[in-house]
């Protein structure tokens, strides 16, 4: 099946109800066939802004562009765009091939090309075998496999997804982030795709549109987003971190009584310094990392005050000068240890391993 898609782009969207400004100066350019997942907390106007893509909301200021054309007053039936709700919204009373073809009937096509393009699209999401029967026999994987169904038949020039996963439990979700995958890879189509969860994010997106009440915080791939967080927020929201607040002392970050050395402090020309390290950034001493590898004043003795096994990594849970914080070392190097609860371990941090900020967010809770 071909879909052709036109670039999309959004320029300096905002959208106010009232007082509230709940988008503010979105720009985005949107190429064909690019799959591109809004990401941020509840409330931050990441669903406000996938509507006003849609038709369903209009912008308080500011252009949606569509292959050239400026569509803000076209609506929704005419953009020609699909969309999959979290609701599944599928007529209880249909037969999983005839909510398919619904969308074809409202077209009007003819009989015979419903009938192949349905066809089609069961096997596309592997429903062949459930064409007959209805919503209420079928599991919520396979309902929001028939909705998505649904919106491909038409073959729309976008598809817009407003967190469609988030009502099914954790092994499905796995599942149907594969098959949206695959169909965008297959098909080629142009995907928006709105979540709260990071992982689904990395895992699907080209690239990553990270947003805080009502704006875009930072734009970039998986890889971006999350090798390099632009801000303390977005290396809280995104993964882990851990987060440490010093000030510079003889070109060194001085934490409670440790004196870090720490790589790109001129990212940040104030005395107070926050520093954020992933986990998995940090190396255990002779375990990981020979102790001749290690710059001296980055390596720290603490107390391994939980350990937990999350299969593939163990995490262990220490404190250093007062703050709580967590190591995640591959499950064969812990193998090697032999560590147990409340015993001491050298760590250390490397200095290019510190993204360095001049605010510190607030923990997420």
């Amino acid at each position: 099946m071909e879909t052709t898609s036109k670039r999309l782009v959004l320029e300096n969207v905002s959208k106010h109800f009232g007082s509230l400004v709940a988008v503010k100066d979105a720009h985005l350019v949107v190429e064909p066939g690019e799959f591109v997942c809004f990401l941020g907390p509840s409330g931050c106007g990441k669903t406000t802004l996938l509507r006003i893509i849609t038709g369903f909301e209009q912008a308080t200021s500011g252009s949606i562009i569509y292959d050239g054309r400026i569509i803000n007053d076209v609506i929704p039936q005419k953009r020609q765009f699909g969309i999959v709700f979290q609701s599944y919204a599928l007529f209880p009373n249909m037969t999983v091939s005839q909510n398919i073809a619904f969308g074809l009937k409202m077209r009007k096509m003819p009989p015979k090309l419903i009938e192949e393009r349905v066809s089609a699209m069961l096997q596309l999401v592997g429903l062949t075998e459930w064409a007959t029967h209805y919503p209420s026999q079928l599991s919520g994987g396979q309902q929001q496999r028939v909705a998505l169904g649904r919106a491909i038949a038409i073959e729309p020039k976008v598809l817009l997804l407003d967190e469609p996963l988030s009502a099914l439990d954790a092994k499905i979700r796995l599942r149907l982030r594969t098959v949206i995958k695959k169909l965008q890879e297959e098909l080629g189509i142009t995907m928006i795709y709105v979540t709260h969860d990071q992982e689904e994010a990395l895992a699907l997106a080209d690239r990553v549109v990270i947003m805080r009440d009502g704006e875009f915080r930072q734009i970039g791939t998986p890889w971006e987003i999350y090798k390099e967080p632009k801000s303390s927020f977005i290396a809280e929201f995104v993964g882990t971190s851990n987060f440490m607040t010093g000030t510079r002392q003889n070109g060194k970050v001085k934490f409670g009584q440790l004196a870090l050395t720490v790589s790109n402090m001129e990212a940040v020309p104030s005395e107070k310094v926050h520093l954020a390290i992933r986990p998995e950034k940090i190396e255990w001493v002779d375990v990981t990392i020979p102790a001749a590898d290690c710059v001296p004043s980055n390596i720290v003795e603490v107390t391994a005050e939980v350990i937990n096994f999350l299969g593939a990594v163990v995490r262990i849970t220490f404190i250093l000068e007062g703050e709580e914080m967590i190591v995640d070392l591959p499950e064969k190097e812990f193998e090697r240890t032999s560590i147990q609860r409340r015993e001491t371990m050298r760590l250390y941090f490397p200095p290019d391993a510190f993204h360095v900020y001049g605010e510190m967010f607030r923990k997420l809770i």
